[in-house]
């Protein structure tokens, strides 16, 4: 029997119909397919219309593996997504290295102007509002190490800084692991990430500290130290770096095996409180140090003076003795340090 040409042509139309939906599909499925051991790394991206003093590496959105404990030898080879990750020479003792130490410093201009990534629009912030973040924190690596910052700096993968979109340049913050309580703090000195996702991008240093590295992300607390608060940071370090150079260079035992002797001051006139008289500079000087342990920060410091062949202790001078009486109610109250009012 013979077959109408139309039907021929017809069934070559729907076998090529369907080879063509087979192939599409196939490229589809080839498109969509996902590697399930990817997980979230930090997503960097170049800042065309970041101002000039922002320079931040530029990436197309990425993700990343599970990176390897920082102490292993062995590392996976392409594992990272664009060669990011740790690197091949990771320092030993990472997660001994001190925090950031915040210092009040002015705010860089260029990285303080709105900027828009991704069309979205970013206005950083220059105020000295409290400002508190919870989301999810990634961190970047070797990819970025050596390139410059949006603060101008060079970045570090291995010192204790991060990048976020908004707060200011240079600022610093405490960041906390909400999983697992850890916190460390960091100097903001760059921008990003620009993921709706991501709210922080940490220095591989401050992640490892965090105990996120193998994982890429984690859910974080960020919350800016305000200038106020730095203040009495720098306070409390140099009243403390006091007190334990008072007592390492005052400690009678240290002083009897160096042979040397407890400082004391020249006699001076005014009002004082008096802590005791001693015949022996070193009873003084012992008696001086338990002072100094529960010292309010306001007073001044005791110190030993020598008058009449003994060495007294003595605090001030004071403006009158109200002032003097005031101090001595608050030793009394905060120390339980007893003492008495004298004039010279």
């Amino acid at each position: 029997m013979r077959i109408p040409i139309t039907m021929i042509r017809c069934g070559m139309q729907r076998s090529l119909a369907a080879l063509s939906m087979t192939l599409s599909a196939l490229v589809l499925s080839a498109c969509t397919t996902v590697d399930l051991s990817v997980r979230d790394q930090p997503v960097r991206s170049s800042a065309p219309t970041v101002p000039a003093a922002s320079s931040t590496p530029s990436a197309s959105s990425s993700t990343g593996v599970t990176p390897p404990p920082p102490s292993a030898e062995a590392k996976k080879p392409g594992g990272y997504y664009k060669d990011d990750g740790p690197g091949d020479a990771i320092p030993d003792g990472l997660v001994d290295t001190p925090d950031a130490e915040p210092k009040i410093e002015p705010i860089a201009k260029g990285p303080s102007k709105p900027y828009t990534i991704f069309d979205q629009t970013f206005v950083p912030i220059t105020d000295d509002k409290p400002f508190i973040q919870r989301g999810k924190g990634s961190w970047y690596g070797k990819k970025f190490h050596g390139q410059r910052t949006a603060s101008g700096e060079i970045y570090d993968m291995f010192k204790m800084t991060a990048a976020h979109p908004r707060l200011p340049i240079p600022s610093y913050a405490r960041v906390t692991n909400l999983r697992n309580g850890k916190q460390v703090i960091v100097r903001i000195n760059d921008r990003g990430p620009f993921h709706a996702s991501r709210i922080i991008d940490m220095s591989y240093t401050a992640a490892l500290k965090l105990g996120f590295i193998q994982i890429g992300s984690a859910e974080l607390e960020v919350e800016r130290i305000l200038p106020d608060e730095i203040a009495r940071m720098q306070e409390d370090k140099r009243r403390k770096g006091t007190l334990a150079s008072a007592k390492e260079s005052t400690d009678p035992m240290t002083r009897l095996a160096s042979g040397s002797a407890p400082p004391v001051a020249a006699e001076t006139g005014g009002i004082f409180l008096q802590f005791g008289a001693y015949a022996q500079v070193h009873n003084a000087d012992a008696m001086r140090i338990r002072l100094l342990a529960g010292w309010p920060q306001d007073l001044p410091e005791p110190v030993i003076v020598q008058t009449g062949g003994l060495y007294r202790l003595h605090s001030g001078p004071f403006t009158s003795r109200e002032t003097a009486k005031t101090a001595a109610d608050l030793l009394k109250e905060v120390s339980q340090i007893q003492t008495s009012i004298v004039q010279k």
